[in-house]
């Protein structure tokens, strides 16, 4: 058994490969472990959203650059660089998350020695692939997790899916709280919300008051199903008052011709660092995605009182409980989709009710600071925890065969 830290201990490393993932996943968290006694140091490609967040959470970033893409010769460099960062910082807990950093990184803290490594599972990207690519993806979670001395789960459908797919160590694997690697801070989007004149963003944004709006946001891809909601939009049974509001960037070009078609009937918006700001022009979030860790834009948009409707796809299904703060779909039935958004938008005081189920939800069990203290009792190696959950507990519960 490890020992527990002590508070002269706690010099802590996260890592995670770009600067756009510790500026939206770890928000707020490493300005809580600093004022928290621990020594925090952001390791990430140097770019500049990086040294944002950085500044933003007052913590010193060292700058590895990693490449998201297999790389054999930028992989040695990078992990060369890894290794001299931990021999010379000598942390006593390494955390890290997105696959690059978290295999490069786990390498580097198991080569020197670092006695608590957490690897944050935030999604499996070997989901969807085959052949070759799957098996080496698999290889590669394999040994990230096998280097690691803690497995966090953001979501317990990910654990049963790693479970399944045997990546899945009983002494190693946790979740915290009902899932989320981060938790949201539903006040200040309720803050950000209750300042915006719905009417007024609505006309900015070209829509009726009458319309039915049906909002996405995210990278505008089919892996998050935006093809199932332009197919939804474009069916001739969708009810003629539902809109579509797409906002985040276009990564297939196919997709973009598919919006342009839609005329009207869609809006689409580039990427925004404000998109709480948004919220408020959505009657529902509809994020047909097929696969995830755990979607916490479901969370911003219940905090918002907008309700979602998801997929039963790994991740996506945890966020969403289905008839109460939202409805689920399987994954590509846009015709079950075209059901969902027509009884929404003839039935509106429905999704009220589901909206302000999902944000009595958010505030209630995604609390950042509840996130964080159990990330913290994991990096500890706390023997007992009151937020951190053995996963194969919950597992054993749910009648998983492990």
């Amino acid at each position: 058994m490890r020992k527990a830290l002590s508070g002269r201990d706690r010099k802590l490393v996260i890592g995670v490969t770009v600067g756009a993932s510790a500026f939206s996943l770890l928000r707020g968290q490493l300005e809580w472990f600093r004022e928290s006694g621990w020594d925090v140091t952001l390791v990430s490609t140097p770019d500049e959203v990086a040294k944002k967040a950085a500044e933003r959470e007052g913590v010193p970033l060292v700058g590895i650059r990693m490449n998201r893409r297999i790389s054999p010769v930028k992989d040695v460099v990078a992990l060369r660089n890894w290794i001299r960062l931990l021999r010379t910082s000598r942390p006593t807990a390494v955390n890290v998350g997105t696959p690059k950093a978290a295999l490069l990184g786990m390498l580097a803290a198991w080569s020197v020695r670092v006695p608590h490594r957490l690897y944050v599972v935030r999604g499996l990207r070997l989901e969807g692939t085959s052949g070759p690519l799957s098996w080496l993806l698999w290889c590669m979670e394999k040994l990230t997790m096998q280097l690691a001395t803690d497995v966090l789960y953001v979501s317990r459908s990910l654990a049963q899916e790693a479970s399944r797919r045997h990546l899945f160590s009983e002494n190693k694997a946790w979740l915290v709280g009902s899932g989320s690697s981060n938790g949201v801070n539903a006040q200040a989007i309720l803050s950000r919300v209750e300042s915006v004149d719905r009417t007024v963003l609505r006309n900015e944004l070209g829509l009726e008051s009458g319309d039915f709006v049906a909002g996405f946001v995210g990278r505008v891809t089919r892996d998050k199903g935006v093809d199932t909601l332009l197919n939804a939009l474009r069916d001739p049974r969708i009810d003629n008052n539902v809109r579509g509001l797409l906002i985040g960037s276009i990564e297939d070009p196919s997709l973009a011709e598919e919006i342009k078609s839609l005329g009207s009937r869609i809006t689409y918006l580039p990427w925004t660092d404000d998109v709480w700001g948004h919220l408020p022009a959505m009657d529902v979030l509809c994020l047909p995605t097929l696969r995830e860790g755990f979607p916490n834009v479901v969370l911003e948009a219940a905090a918002a009182g907008v309700p979602t409707i998801a997929t039963r796809a790994t991740g996506a299904i945890d966020s969403v409980v289905p008839g109460v703060t939202g409805m689920l779909i399987e994954v590509g039935d846009h015709h079950a989709l075209v059901d969902r958004l027509n009884e929404l938008c003839s039935d509106r005081s429905l999704g009220c009710r589901l909206g302000r189920a999902a944000s009595q939800r958010v505030f209630e069990e995604y609390t950042q600071e509840r996130i964080w203290e159990g990330l913290a009792e994991i990096l500890t190696a706390n023997p007992s925890p009151q937020h951190a959950i053995r996963a194969v507990e919950e597992l054993k519960a749910a009648k998983v065969v492990i």
